[in-house]
């Protein structure tokens, strides 16, 4: 059988993973908050002839390092980042021998719902 994925969570496997990825998440999304206040001094620095570099752009380009790093995490994991400011993940699984994902929210205590590969958040069903 093909599947897209080479990892499949277990929903206590995934379930375990939840602490840290709460951290992680946490700590995206003050990144993220940083960049984008960083980004817009920049931009409103930048002019012809205008050098910005310094500790501005150093301190941004240290965000977006260390944002990436944390990014590779997930990605390494094959757990998919929906939507970061709500903290909706995806993991991929087997359910019935279909590939599907396990969907949880950052605001939920464990990992209740799934949905098919193609139909996302809206296409969610409760867990047994």
């Amino acid at each position: 059988m093909n599947f897209r994925f080479q990892k499949h969570y277990r929903r206590e496997e995934a379930e375990s993973l939840l602490p840290q990825l709460r951290q992680w998440l946490q700590r995206l999304n003050t990144l993220r908050r940083e960049a984008e206040r960083s980004e817009k001094r920049i931009t409103t620095m930048m002019h012809p002839g205008h050098d910005v570099g310094g500790d501005l752009v150093n301190r941004w380009i240290r965000t977006l390092a260390e944002m990436q790093k944390l990014l590779e995490e997930f990605h390494r994991r094959e757990i998919q980042i929906k939507d970061l400011e709500r903290g909706l993940l995806d993991f991929p699984a087997i359910i019935g021998g279909k590939e599907v994902f396990l969907c949880w929210e950052q605001d939920e205590e464990n990992v209740e719902f799934w949905h098919d590969l193609d139909t996302g958040y809206s296409g969610r069903e409760r867990l047994d």
